[in-house]
C-alpha cells in the first residue's frame, strides 16, 4: 500500500503534467491568435487571457527558460495589440529572466528582438534600433540554423526602423 508521502507525489506530478499540457496548448492557440491576419475584439481578449494562462501554467511546470518564453509572448501579443506599456514590461521580465538565470542563446535573442518590438510600439525609435541590432547580432551567433530561422522571421517583422 503506498504511503501518503507516494500518493501526495504522485499528485503533484500528475498536476504538473496537466499544468505542462495546458501551458503547451495556451501558448499555441494563443500562437494562432497572433498568426491571424486580423482578429475581432473578443480575439484580442482572448489572445491577452491565453498567454497569461499559459505563463501561468508555466510558472508550476517550466523552469526559467519558458517562464522567459512565457514573458516573450505576452510581450509579443501586447505588441501586436499596439499596447507599449504592458508589452515593455513582459519584454523586460524576460530578460530579466534571462540574466537572472543565466540563459543564453535563442531566448537572450528572444528577449531583445521583444524589447525592440516593445520600445518601437512605444515610439522610442533609438532605443528599438539598438535592441533590434542586439537581437540580429545575437541572432546570427546561433549555432542551431532552426532557432537561427525562426527568429530571423521574427525579426523580419519588425517595422523599418
Amino acid at each position: 500500500m503506498p504511503s501518503d508521502d507516494d500518493i501526495a507525489i504522485r499528485e503533484l506530478v500528475q498536476e504538473r503534467a496537466a499544468d505542462r499540457a495546458q501551458a503547451v496548448a495556451l501558448f499555441n492557440h494563443a500562437w494562432s491568435l497572433l498568426d491571424l491576419p486580423e482578429r475581432t475584439p473578443a480575439e484580442d481578449f482572448d489572445l491577452i487571457h491565453a498567454t497569461h494562462a499559459s505563463r501561468w501554467h508555466w510558472g508550476r511546470a517550466g523552469g526559467p527558460q519558458e517562464w522567459a518564453i512565457g514573458e516573450w509572448q505576452c510581450s509579443r501579443a501586447y505588441a501586436v495589440l499596439d499596447r507599449a506599456e504592458p508589452s515593455l514590461v513582459h519584454a523586460r521580465r524576460c530578460l530579466d529572466l534571462c540574466e537572472e538565470h543565466s540563459l543564453d542563446g535563442f531566448i537572450v535573442a528572444s528577449a531583445h528582438e521583444a524589447l525592440s518590438r516593445a520600445l518601437f510600439v512605444a515610439g522610442d525609435l533609438d532605443a528599438a534600433r539598438a535592441e533590434r541590432s542586439l537581437a540580429l547580432e545575437l541572432t546570427s551567433a546561433l549555432q542551431d540554423p532552426d532557432d537561427r530561422e525562426v527568429l530571423e522571421r521574427d525579426l523580419s517583422t519588425l517595422p523599418p526602423l
